[in-house]
């Protein structure tokens, strides 16, 4: 076995959050109301409004973040704290001050913030007005939010991440879950890629805007990417992953990184009269907005095949699959299959840490930027024990196993600089409530009852903080 690179030294160790899902707050200070305060969510599941209360506990929050020593926290800014109501005359000053004493929590212990623009949660005054992401009117809007964002903390955050997991929003932009972006879901697929094709023009637009501006950080984008699995040997099968793959990954990465559809899925899109439409000067803006960088969240793999029979093609959406379906009853682009060679957490998600390693080969390879990890996690339930200790080996276990992966990868020549697991404290997770827990640190509350509050450190808190003091060497 050879003597494996070490990590960089300036690698970024830390973990993330995202402010809809730990902030709380949500009618405080001036700020107007999201997509995320209207989510129903099922019965029994917290909503957002309370979160963690990150809002009230900021200092408490990064001070035990300092504690583990982290290099780095990925978080987002909620864009109804900055402007209301998305497009109001001047900024909610109280809005700014909040994330100016975050982010001056963070650099008092060393820790560098690395700032998702917008992380699915959006104004819903703009839904009213003309319908957000669905209408070309909101790019002015969305650019003049990020350049405030640039003006008033270009000289605290180094690192930008124009839009959190585009991908899944277009994905499941037909599925009940599009509500958390949308206000509702939407019902056309033709104008589900009008929203991609908008969403990366907006993004071009930023990242040219934040070049233009010489601020010497990073931007980029933060897509949620999956290895794709063909289910066997078969060429059939082969060819629809291949497909699938186009869609669920390359789609809007090669748009924001090459400023170009992939060829076989236009001609998909074409085929079903999907395709978007593209205004005079839209792919030169999008040949013009490059990213520094590129950040994803990975959780899991899929695995596809080509359908088995006629009776399989139909038409209806199902919430529970990730892929598209055509038109006038003709087939899909790929089946979803349970792949048996991996394992699943007590929630039910794959475990699959080679996958990561294999991911981060394809982005490298395909677009040649260096990358970062912006989530990555076990979600499961949690014991608060009665002396206070939460035993949460299982999330040891899963991380040891992903960081191990990134070792190899970084070995393999893959420029990786950084890793920001989900989620540096409990928080509500998407549609699944509290008790889905993805902290180094617990949050005492349940879906129902708020308790105290009170912050504990897990067993994986004390792990990681070795970790990150030993530079990745150590993980038992």
């Amino acid at each position: 076995m050879p003597l494996l690179k070490e990590f960089p030294h300036d690698f970024l160790w830390g973990a993330s959050t995202s402010a809809h899902q730990v902030e709380g707050a949500w009618n405080e200070d001036g700020r107007g109301l999201s997509t995320v305060d209207l989510k129903k969510m099922p019965e029994g599941i917290t909503d957002y409004k309370i979160a963690s209360d990150h809002y009230h506990h900021y200092k408490e929050d990064i001070a035990l973040m300092g504690e583990m020593g982290f290099k780095a926290y990925r978080c987002s800014i909620s864009w109804t704290r900055i402007y209301p109501n998305g497009n109001d005359e001047k900024p909610n000053e109280k809005g700014l001050a909040f994330y100016d004493h975050v982010f001056d929590e963070c650099l008092k212990y060393g820790i560098e913030p690395i700032v998702t623009i917008n992380h699915f949660d959006f104004p819903i005054h703009l839904i009213e007005e003309y319908g957000g992401w669905q209408s070309r009117r909101v790019i002015d809007d969305y650019v003049r939010y990020c350049q405030t964002l640039f003006e008033h903390y270009g000289k605290k955050v180094h690192y930008w991440l124009t839009m959190n997991e585009q991908s899944m929003m277009i994905v499941y932009g037909q599925s009940r879950v599009a509500s958390l972006f949308y206000g509702e879901p939407i019902k056309s697929r033709k104008k589900v890629m009008d929203v991609n094709h908008i969403m990366c023009i907006a993004q071009a637009k930023v990242m040219k805007m934040y070049h233009d501006m010489n601020l010497g950080g990073k931007i980029g984008p933060a897509p949620n990417i999956v290895p794709v699995y063909a289910a066997s040997n078969k060429p059939e099968d082969v060819l629809v992953t291949m497909n699938y793959n186009e869609f669920r990954n390359t789609l809007y990465l090669d748009l924001l990184v090459k400023g170009k559809y992939p060829k076989a899925l236009w001609s998909y899109l074409e085929d079903c009269h999907w395709t978007p439409d593209i205004y005079e000067g839209d792919m030169e803006i999008l040949a013009n907005g490059k990213p520094d960088i590129i950040a994803f969240n990975y959780y899991f793999s899929e695995c596809t095949q080509a359908y088995q029979d006629e009776e399989e093609k139909v038409e209806e959406f199902n919430d529970n699959v990730t892929f598209m379906a055509q038109s006038g009853n003709k087939p899909r682009i790929a089946q979803q299959v349970a792949n048996k060679n991996i394992q699943l957490t007590t929630s039910g998600m794959g475990i699959d840490p080679i996958g990561l390693r294999i991911v981060l080969r394809e982005l490298s390879d395909r677009y040649e930027l260096p990358l970062i990890i912006t989530e990555n996690g076990c979600g499961v339930k949690d014991v608060l024990e009665a002396d206070g200790t939460i035993h949460d080996t299982y999330r040891i276990d899963y991380l040891k196993k992903h960081i191990e992966q990134l070792r190899l990868a970084i070995h393999e020549g893959v420029d990786l600089i950084g890793y920001c697991p989900w989620s540096a404290i409990d928080l509500v997770s998407t549609g699944e409530g509290i008790e889905k827990r993805y902290g180094f640190i617990y949050v005492n509350r349940s879906e129902t009852d708020l308790k105290d509050m009170k912050r504990y450190r897990k067993d994986s808190f004390y792990w990681y903080k070795n970790v990150i003091a030993t530079h990745g060497k150590c993980l038992d």
